[in-house]
C-alpha cells in the first residue's frame, strides 16, 4: 500500500503538531479543521506557522493538514513550523541547509521551570521581613 502524503511531528513547550503534507497544485494550511488565519487569529502566528515554506521557497507545491494539541497558540504555531520543516526535508532533502540555518529544525527546548517548595514560583522567594 503506497501513501501519497508525508507525516511529521513538531513540538514546542507542551504543544505537539502532527502534520500531513500532500503534493498539490494549490497550497493550503489547515489546522484542526480551520485555515491557518482562522485558527491562529493573528497574521503573525499564521506567518510563523508558514515560515518554513517561505524559507525553502516551496509554498505553492504542498497542501498541509495539521492536528495540534497542548500548549498555547504561540507554541502551537512554532510546533506546526517545526513539523512542516521536518516534512519538507523528507520530500526535498536539499532544503535541509536552508531550514537548519533558519533554526526551524531544532526543537526549542525552553519550557517553564517547575516550582520549588518554599518558594512562590520557580525562583521567586517570599518577601523577607527583618522583624
Amino acid at each position: 500500500m503506497a501513501t501519497n502524503y508525508i507525516n511529521a511531528v513538531g513540538r514546542r513547550k507542551t504543544a505537539i503538531a502532527s502534520v500531513r503534507m500532500i503534493a498539490a497544485s494549490k497550497s493550503s494550511l489547515i489546522v484542526n479543521g480551520k485555515t491557518a488565519k482562522e485558527y491562529f487569529k493573528t497574521d503573525e502566528r499564521a506567518r510563523t506557522a508558514e515560515e518554513a515554506f517561505a524559507a525553502s521557497k516551496s509554498a505553492e507545491n504542498y497542501a498541509v493538514i495539521a492536528h495540534v494539541e497542548g500548549g498555547g497558540i504561540a507554541a502551537q504555531a512554532d510546533a506546526v513550523r517545526h513539523a512542516i520543516s521536518r516534512a519538507l526535508i523528507k520530500v526535498e532533502p536539499k532544503t535541509r541547509t536552508v531550514l537548519k540555518a533558519a533554526k526551524f529544525l531544532k526543537r526549542d527546548p525552553r519550557a517553564k521551570e517547575r516550582k520549588k517548595p518554599g518558594l512562590k514560583k520557580a525562583r521567586k522567594s517570599p518577601q523577607w521581613s527583618k522583624r
